[in-house]
């Protein structure tokens, strides 16, 4: 099953309606991904580590959740600032680094680094299924629907179902290297579960039939926006003007 460390918690952010989540969550990623002025970059950053702190949330997952993030915005600042034209403020040999590619890469590193945290302390404190349902609120095709709820429910049964056909390959005396064999023996191994899965998937399929399944899931109505709820949504709603007014002011 899909890891949901962060779901179970008693924070002012688990106890959010899933749908107030998703919607200050779309606004907020919104107004970083737009923003274009450091200033207010900073200050988002700052912002969506205030709500990480205060949902008490492992420190050591987060951190490896941003590494994870930061390993490839490592690569942007190796060449963006290298290529982007402005003025030149040093040289590493044969290579010029100007000012405005260094500020360029600086201005993703705060975006990537903000929206992640805004999904964390959002989005990853509310379980899967939840948010799937809370989808279904915002008139999403049901199919679509369905579909990611299939993919969340057997993702790990395709997971085990790898693991199983590799360790058989280990057992045989496989060991993975390049040459024309080993690609071989991959695309056997994809192949396999590609089939497995698909049988798997019919399996499913019929057993739904027999248990009376007619192309719809019934979800039962249990969120409830309450003053908790209307309180954030105000205050969220107040930082996102700041800082939206924070970006027209700099230009």
């Amino acid at each position: 099953m899909i890891s949901e460390k962060f779901s179970n918690g008693s924070s002012w952010a688990h106890q959010l309606d899933p749908r107030v989540k998703f919607i200050l969550t779309i606004f907020f990623v919104f107004t970083i991904a737009l923003g274009n002025q450091i200033l207010m970059l900073g200050q988002g950053l700052i912002f969506a580590i205030i709500l990480v702190i205060t949902t008490s949330l492992n420190y050591k997952d987060i951190i490896k959740r941003l590494l994870v993030v930061n390993i490839f915005i490592a690569l942007i600042w190796v060449f963006i600032p290298f290529t982007y034209k402005g003025k030149v403020i040093f040289n590493i040999w044969y290579f010029s680094a100007s000012l405005e590619g260094l500020i360029y890469a600086l201005k993703i590193t705060l975006r990537a680094n903000t929206i992640m945290l805004i999904i964390i302390t959002f989005l990853s404190t509310s379980t899967i299924s939840n948010l799937l349902h809370a989808l279904n609120y915002f008139y999403l095709p049901n199919k679509l629907i369905y579909l990611f709820f299939f993919v969340y429910r057997y993702l790990h049964v395709i997971k085990d179902e790898f693991d199983t056909l590799y360790n058989a390959m280990l057992i045989r005396g496989f060991k993975s290297e390049t040459s024309l064999h080993t690609y071989k023996s991959y695309a056997y191994l994809i192949a396999v579960l590609l089939i497995r899965s698909y049988e798997r998937s019919q399996k499913v399929y019929e057993a739904m039939l027999c248990r009376g399944f007619k192309g719809e899931f019934y979800i039962i109505d249990d969120f409830n926006i309450n003053k908790r709820d209307y309180i954030f949504i105000f205050i969220f709603s107040i930082v996102i003007i700041y800082l939206n007014t924070l970006e027209i002011l700099i230009l």
